[in-house]
């Protein structure tokens, strides 16, 4: 923990300025035009160096510039050996502006060297370039012993305050990135929720209608193949039709569910047993409405319940009995049973895996298999 405190740089996002707002930006900026004019001002009108002496001096003020900046930049990218390369030239460019008379520049360039360097470098290597800088200063200024010691802390303490300020901003950026992460997981992750159960939706649909002409059409074709007559092939077509009508229907109605309009399940198990021979629907317990995901679950189980029956149990009847209780709603379809139909051995069982499914996903359970007589689907959804 303490050799991380030491020898760690401070954060990127710290060292950049992102995150900085624009009126921060200016008023840093012109913080350092005005600190940079004064540093002219009070090198130019204090010296009594010759003309030569006063370009060297201006071209001392603009290597100095260079110099900070290539700082920044290789404290940026973690370079300490660069950094502490940069940041020694500036305390060797000081010293040199004090003895050729430069005092006042100097002691800034000093002083700057410590806050930089306590703001920007890790501390292993602040401390010993702060103290460098603030035992300069304090060799030559003029002030009393007292002043200068609490002049020096200061200096060293603003520069902490500094790095400190600089990550808490880079700590703030970091959470401000993990979160925008975040929502966009959630996004993605209610995205591909929504699309899954849109592909649920649109199988079930074509599951249940598709599976019925199926059933039809493939008994057409044994009827051709067996020289059937015309009036029962005729039959069969004409069922084919009415189911494909139906799943058109069908489909509306499950664009209608995704859009919010439903009508209630009781309505839709009454017309989905009306067009099926033997079959019949119960409905029992206080009437509520129920939510859109519960209402397409006990749908859906209907209409896959029937179309596994139709599959595997041609002609025989089916009992659908929906009870409401007080918290939760069941759905049982049970067939009579009956010789197996020629598409018995069709599909790959992802009916009953949907299914079963669609209710987990709601908190429910289903349950399939073998009755008393035929086979057995019983829905529980909570309400």
């Amino acid at each position: 923990m303490t050799e991380n405190l030491w020898t760690s740089w401070p954060s990127r996002e710290a060292l950049s300025r992102a995150g900085v707002s624009a009126a921060r930006r200016m008023l840093g900026r012109a913080g350092r035009l005005f600190a940079l004019g004064m540093l002219l001002w009070t090198t130019f009108a204090s010296s009594s160096l010759p003309a030569w002496g006063n370009v060297a001096a201006a071209a001392g003020v603009v290597l100095c510039g260079l110099l900070v900046w290539a700082f920044f930049r290789t404290t940026f990218r973690n370079r300490l050996p660069s950094s502490v390369a940069l940041i020694s030239l500036l305390l060797g460019l000081a010293l040199v502006a004090y003895t050729t008379g430069l005092r006042v520049p100097a002691l800034v360039l000093w002083c700057g060297c410590a806050v930089c360097s306590m703001e920007r470098l890790p501390l292993a290597a602040a401390l010993p370039v702060a103290a460098t800088g603030l035992g300069a200063y304090a060799a030559v200024t003029n002030d009393g012993r007292l002043t200068t010691v609490v002049t020096a802390v200061g200096i060293a303490l603003a520069g902490y305050v500094l790095r400190l300020d600089a990550e808490a901003r880079g700590s703030a950026l970091r959470l401000l990135a993990q979160e925008r992460a975040a929502r966009a997981a959630e996004a993605e992750s209610a995205t591909l929720a929504e699309r899954t159960r849109i592909a649920r939706e649109i199988h079930d649909v074509l599951a249940h209608s598709l599976s019925a002409q199926l059933v039809h059409l493939e008994a057409a074709r044994l009827l051709i193949e067996r020289e059937g007559d015309r009036d029962k092939i005729l039959e069969r077509v004409v069922a084919a039709r009415g189911m494909a009508r139906e799943g058109l229907a069908e489909t509306r109605q499950a664009l209608s569910a995704l859009r919010g309009e439903m009508s209630p399940v009781e309505e839709f198990l009454s017309e989905l047993v009306a067009t099926e021979d033997g079959a019949d629907v119960t409905i029992s317990g206080e009437r509520r409405p129920l939510t859109a995901e519960a209402s397409q679950a006990v749908r859906r189980v209907a209409q896959e319940a029937m179309t596994n029956v139709r599959k595997h149990a041609p002609g025989a009847r089916v009992h659908i009995r929906l009870e409401f209780d007080e918290h939760q709603v069941m759905l049982n379809v049970r067939d009579s049973g009956g010789s197996p139909g020629e598409l018995t051995g069709s599909g790959a069982g992802y009916g009953l895996l949907g299914m079963r499914e669609r209710a987990e996903l709601l908190g429910g359970s289903l349950e399939a298999g073998p009755g008393e007589e035929g086979f057995v689907v019983t829905l529980k959804v909570p309400v």
